[in-house]
């Protein structure tokens, strides 16, 4: 009969280089809306495009890690 092991347990350093993830992807999200506010008020008319495409690629971005990090 095979023997089941328990998954490793995270060190210390390793929750807390988690939280500090989360609070990093917390704190994007808060930038991402910021900037997309901006836009929609119309501000920097003359990079919107290109702005419009970087928020979207940070929010895809941002959606990737969530899902490889798993629910929080």
């Amino acid at each position: 009969m095979p023997i089941a092991t328990m998954p490793p347990t995270p060190s210390p350093a390793e929750e807390a280089a988690a939280l500090g993830t989360v609070e990093l992807l917390e704190q994007l999200r808060q930038d991402r809306l910021w900037l997309l506010r901006q836009l929609d008020s119309g501000r920097w008319s003359e990079w919107r495009l290109d702005l419009a495409a970087l928020e979207r690629e940070l929010g895809q971005l941002l959606e990737q890690v969530g899902d490889r990090l798993g629910p929080s």
